[in-house]
């Protein structure tokens, strides 16, 4: 059964009690990969093995997805600032224990001329019951990992087309 979360505005990437962040290195640009991220939505799980499915929903003003296991989001994107920042809240989840949820992605230039690839840091925040925030805790290898497999398979899709 989904549940609705509280709405969260930007700064709780700052703000929120738990912060998971990630980063990792891809050869492509910057605005090749925001292209990937924010208007390739349905292609997500061409890259991200947890992601099964993502499409776009409210007149592309929010996403569906759901991942491996079962668990289903419905976000709002909170900021499409071409080519550095993509970021959504969730504002229905089907898992318990989750209070609020945002995700952020930035895309940094790395390098320089033609060949500058991007540094992409990711922030899950999340307010959540004590218990969930446990388990993120200790989750956080495993999410570092699929994050990073996520860029390198990223990368591969968008050095094949």
């Amino acid at each position: 059964m989904a549940r609705r979360l509280r709405p969260v505005g930007l700064d709780f990437v700052e703000t929120a009690p738990l912060r998971l962040v990630f980063t990792a290195d891809a050869a492509a640009r910057p605005e090749t990969v925001y292209r990937a991220l924010a208007e390739e939505v349905t292609q997500w799980p061409t890259w991200y093995r947890a992601v099964t499915l993502a499409r776009p929903v409210d007149g592309a003003r929010g996403r569906e997805v759901r991942l491996v296991g079962g668990v289903r989001f419905v976000e709002t994107i909170m900021a499409a600032d071409a080519p550095e920042r993509y970021a959504y809240r969730v504002d229905e989840v089907n898992a318990p224990g989750v209070r609020a949820l945002l995700e952020e992605w930035r895309l940094t230039p790395i390098g320089s001329g033609d060949g500058a690839g991007t540094r992409v840091r990711w922030t899950f925040a999340v307010d959540a019951a004590a218990p969930v925030r446990g388990a993120l805790r200790l989750a956080r290898p495993g999410f570092g990992r699929a994050f990073r497999d996520a860029v390198r398979a990223l990368d591969r899709r968008l050095a094949s087309v």
